[in-house]
């Protein structure tokens, strides 16, 4: 498990309303280190992030439900939580049609776990050392 500087735990909020897709991006979060969080919509993960100060990283399906889609929420969560980056992620979409907000990335499914535990990595560092 990897900590902040405090020796707190770093969390990333995983968005994903599939069971087994959730699973395997949970345990890539597990691999990278992190602790993972789990919403099954938008909503959920809003409410989550409303309550909660320590997430550093949200990794959403693009397709999902709730009132807006991946999309929608990672231009809310950078709206409203400007130091949380998001990793989006979709089998349908291909990038250069989506639409991503700033210190935002896209992987396309099937998801590989190296490069999924990399851009986990990567993002988390870039955020942390922001702060």
């Amino acid at each position: 498990m990897t900590f902040g500087p405090s020796r707190i735990p770093v969390f990333v909020l995983v968005v994903e309303d599939e069971m087994v897709l959730r699973r395997r991006a949970v345990g890539m979060v597990e691999d990278a280190g992190y602790t993972p969080l789990e919403a099954l919509d938008t909503d959920e993960a809003l409410a989550i992030l409303s309550s909660r100060s320590d997430i550093a990283l949200v990794c959403a399906d693009i397709q999902l439900p709730g009132s807006m889609d991946g999309i929608g929420l990672a231009h809310t969560v950078r709206s409203r939580w400007p130091a949380i980056d998001v990793i989006l992620m979709s089998e349908q979409l291909n990038p250069p049609s989506i639409d991503l907000p700033p210190c935002s990335e896209f992987y396309g499914k099937p998801l590989q776990a190296w490069q999924i535990k990399a851009g986990i990595r990567r993002m988390i560092g870039h955020a942390r050392g922001a702060l």
